[in-house]
């Protein structure tokens, strides 16, 4: 590794060689499709390109590459996930079907009930700290993972994690005690 980020091309060749088909195999089992795995451990090696100045020299390289990985395989994911398209069998694609509040499909206006709902839940939103609030929107609302949402908030991953946790624990103690007085 160190040879490579001297820029010995040779280096690259041998890193490759040795641990290309261990990171692909483990890209299969994450992701479950060759291609895609292919795809991501070339991505792997892409990310491990640009980053390979921040390298400590004499460190094991081997887990950082497990990490970029693991990281690519999951960013995979999420994009296939939020992808996946529905075809019937002439091939038009189905509507998402919209859900409410309780994951029910949402038939247009809401009733009286749901819209009770959704005014205490925002209500209850109001009451939380903001950078809690702020997590809790991220990951949950906009479906960031907890690195993006540390990055957009110039936090931790760890410290976006315990926020949101703080703000479901909150939540809970505020739409409880809402529900049972109502």
């Amino acid at each position: 590794m160190g040879r490579y980020c001297d820029g010995d091309a040779g280096a690259v060749r041998k890193l490759y060689a040795l641990v290309a088909p261990r990171l692909l195999h483990y890209a299969m089992c994450l992701v479950g499709d060759r291609q895609t795995a292919e795809d991501a451990l070339q991505t792997t090696f892409l990310k491990l390109h640009h980053a390979r100045t921040a390298y400590l020299r004499g460190a094991d390289p081997i887990p950082w590459l497990y990490t970029i990985t693991h990281r690519v395989c999951l960013d995979e994911l999420r994009r296939a996930k939020r992808s996946h398209v529905r075809l019937t069998h002439d091939g038009t694609q189905l509507p998402e079907v919209i859900a409410d509040l309780r994951g029910a499909p949402d038939s247009g206006e809401p009733d009286a009930e749901t819209r009770e709902l959704y005014t205490l839940t925002l209500a209850a939103l109001e009451q939380l700290p903001p950078n809690q609030r702020e997590a809790l929107v991220l990951t949950k609302l906009h479906g960031r993972s907890m690195i993006e949402a540390a990055t957009i908030t110039g936090s931790t991953p760890g410290a976006i994690k315990l926020r949101a946790h703080r703000a479901y624990v909150t939540l809970r103690k505020l739409l409880g005690a809402t529900k049972e007085s109502a």
